[in-house]
């Protein structure tokens, strides 16, 4: 796992730079400075890379890390300067993306699982496929503070994020698979309504579920054994 950690932080920054604003080929360019991953064909995500000599049918489980989530930066201040002038609190934010921690997590438990697929276990071995994800710049339009008396607010977009997904070898280390790939979150109707907390987490589930069914669908039809 400490080898996962020091390379966790090289292909971030890497990736970040395609993110920030590079081309994707000049993103393609600087990941293939890293671990001999290939872009992947028609990836249905904004960039996916793999490692061509991997075997990706020895894995027949996985096991899914904490996700990491972290806020589009300035964030806070723009809740707070905006007409509703919504008082954030770091308590407020840790609760966030605790929440969308574990919903990401859930919702790629259900989706890997599902109709016989890969079970998810706690444990690495030599069948495991580890899969390591952050959500990163999350842009909540309309937050829940649960602060009493709070206006309602209608929106149609209940807010954005990026995900940044690797895949590894669970007992070598190895990395063998990374994307990332922005989406906002809509409700399915696109029309005005009122947000609450159940409705940012219905549309946060659609995205994480359209992620997730695409990590399934690649596995299954590229490269499962079973």
């Amino acid at each position: 796992m400490l080898l996962i950690n020091r390379k966790i932080t090289i292909c971030l920054a890497a990736i970040l730079a395609g993110i920030l604003g590079l081309q994707t080929a000049q993103a393609a360019e600087a990941s293939q400075q890293f671990e001999n991953l290939v872009p992947v064909g028609d990836p249905q995500v904004a960039v996916a890379y793999i490692d061509p000599n991997a075997d990706f049918s020895v894995f027949k489980r996985a096991m899914i890390l904490d996700t990491f989530v972290s806020f589009r930066s300035g964030w806070e201040r723009d809740q707070r300067r905006g007409t509703r002038g919504t008082r954030i609190s770091s308590r407020d934010m840790e609760r966030i993306k605790s929440r969308v921690s574990e919903l990401f997590n859930s919702v790629f438990i259900e989706v890997l699982e599902a109709d016989d697929g890969f079970e998810v276990v706690g444990e690495a071995d030599y069948d495991v496929l580890l899969i390591r994800a952050a959500i990163i710049d999350l842009d909540v339009t309309v937050p829940d503070t649960m602060s009493a008396g709070r206006s309602r607010t209608y929106s149609a977009n209940s807010g954005a994020a990026t995900l940044f997904i690797e895949l590894y070898d669970s007992v070598s280390g190895q990395i063998i698979g990374r994307a990332f790939d922005r989406q906002a979150a809509r409700n399915a109707s696109s029309m005005m309504r009122w947000t609450t907390r159940t409705s940012n987490t219905a549309d946060a589930r659609r995205v994480f579920r359209g992620w997730a069914n695409t990590l399934r669908e690649f596995l299954d039809s590229h490269y499962a054994g079973k």
